[in-house]
This record gives structure tokens, sequence and C-alpha cells, in this order.
């Protein structure tokens, strides 16, 4: 499908009226987001989308590097803030700075990529791709990509929006990233310096995005005028 420029400037003046401000909010280093004092509820639910310093589009706005959500089964009990804290990672406790990547595939594939571009041992990279502890020869130097990961991702200014009802959430994040992502005609290129492109998944590299499902879909123009309703009526 061919990407009009039109439909993801929309798209993204869309997201960027979502908050007052030029840029998205950052973490701080309380472990609360900017925007957690308008959070009315633990239990809330939404959509995510993620930046990277050094990702520009074309306009010189913030290009989107990942679209996400959470909760879409009926028996999760997964919030926003929970996910949100999953994928940055520990600021205090045994291992402040660190994380766990096995419950973050956000922070897998950002470990990976710190691996492949640091050039650290393959079988480094076997053991953190590997759903299961690795042996303890290889604990410690996961705990210090963790922390790399964690890092990383802690830099990455975001943007949410309430989205209560599951399917309008698995909705908006599908679409999302098939109008976003590269392999299927997205205009907003990566950087040359882009972590992604070290990525061991080959639907990163190719989409620009940290996501890998949805990443080679069509989307439905008429999700624009969900997203723009939902935005409108934000609470």
């Amino acid at each position: 499908m061919v990407h009009a420029g039109g439909v993801g400037s929309k798209y993204h003046e869309y997201w960027a009226g979502r908050l007052p401000h030029s840029c998205p909010p950052r973490w701080t280093g309380h472990g609360a987001c900017v925007i957690a004092p308008v959070i009315p509820a633990a239990r809330r639910r939404a959509s995510t989308l993620f930046f990277e310093d050094g990702e520009k589009r074309a306009d010189g706005s913030c290009r989107v590097v990942r679209a996400g959500t959470h909760a879409l089964t009926a028996t999760s009990t997964a919030t926003l803030w929970g996910r949100l804290r999953q994928h940055r990672g520990q600021l205090t406790g045994r291992s402040p700075g660190g994380g766990n990547h096995r419950a973050s595939v956000f922070r897998r594939h950002v470990g990976a990529a710190l691996i492949r571009r640091d050039n650290l041992p393959g079988d480094l990279l076997s053991s953190w791709l590997d759903r299961h502890r690795p042996p303890g020869q290889r604990a410690s130097q996961e705990a210090s990509v963790e922390r790399a990961v964690s890092r990383h991702i802690g830099a990455m200014p975001f943007l949410w929006l309430n989205v209560p009802a599951r399917a309008d959430r698995g909705y908006l994040e599908n679409n999302s990233i098939a109008l976003l992502s590269c392999l299927t005609g997205g205009p907003d290129l990566p950087s040359t310096s882009w972590l992604g492109r070290y990525a061991e998944r080959a639907e990163i590299r190719g989409s620009g995005l940290w996501n890998v499902q949805h990443v080679t879909g069509h989307y439905e123009p008429g999700f624009l005028r969900q997203l723009a309703q939902l935005v409108t009526h934000r609470d």
C-alpha cells in the first residue's frame, strides 16, 4: 500500500494534540512519567507511542519508533503504568537500573540490538534471546545489558492515549504500526545511527520500528477517524 504523506502527517497531528507541549514527555527520576499527574486511576488502559532522540521526520518533528498497548485479553490485569514500568526497568531495589527483558519484548529487542552493535559474544546473544533463565556464567553479563537497556528506554520520550475498550486498543495498535512501517511504504525512515538497525529481528530493521507484529500489514484509513475521536474526547 502506498502511504500518502498527508495521512502520516494527520496521524502525527492527532497524537501531538494529545498534550499541550511541543515535545513528548519523558520519564522522571522518581519513576513516574511527566504526565502521571493526569492519570486518574492506576488501572488506566491506553495506547502508547515511543520516540527516540535523533529520530526525526522530514519536517523535523519526532519520528515514532514504537507503537504499543497492553491488556488485549479478557483475563489480563495489566495497566498502563505497570507495562511502562516493565519496559523502563527498576529504579531502586536490589538491582537499581536493571530490569527483566523476559517480561518485556521491547527490552528484549533493544538489548539484542545493543549486543549486536557492541559486538558482544554470540553466546551472550543466544542467552539473551532464551526465554528461560540463563546459566550463571552469563547472568552477570545479562545484568550489564539490562542496565544499558534501562538507560536507553528510560531516555525515550513517549505519549499515551486513554483507550478503555480492549478491541479499540488492538485496532489502534495494529493500524498504527501498519501505517508507520517502512516495509509497507511508511515515509519516515530511521536515521543512519538508529539503534534498531542492529536489531536481531529483520522486521525491526526493515520497518524502522521496535515492533515485529503488523509491520507488513495494511492500515485501514478509517482508523484515523477513531483516533481523532479518542483524542477529542480524552479525559
